[in-house]
């Protein structure tokens, strides 16, 4: 089962710890060196609310992506991150800035 949908198989033990971030803003960094959107390349650190969780994948909506160019893009769309790919996460308050350079 989903951790907020409830049709999928049960959150396993060791995804419990992304579970547990439903419903809180987190900043999150994923194991790239860096990604590429639209031509725009960035750090892979993102802020934004946890609304799902599978013990595939972490959903950010709204999901905030880290750019030094643009610190608080919004991305149009709920981002789903593999599990396997998140290098570290923390609670976080959206509101406060962070340098990134």
């Amino acid at each position: 089962m989903s951790a907020s949908r409830g049709k999928e198989s049960p959150i396993l033990p060791e995804n419990q710890l992304f579970a547990d971030m439903l419903g809180k803003d987190i900043l999150l960094a994923t194991n790239d060196n860096q990604l590429n959107i639209l031509g725009q390349t960035f750090r892979p650190i993102f802020t934004g609310t946890v609304t799902e969780v599978t013990n595939g994948f972490l959903t950010l909506s709204p999901a905030i992506i880290k750019m030094s160019n643009a610190p608080f893009y919004h991305f149009p769309t709920p981002l789903s991150i593999p599990l396997e790919s998140i290098a570290w996460f923390t609670p976080f308050d959206s509101d406060r800035r962070i340098p990134l350079t």
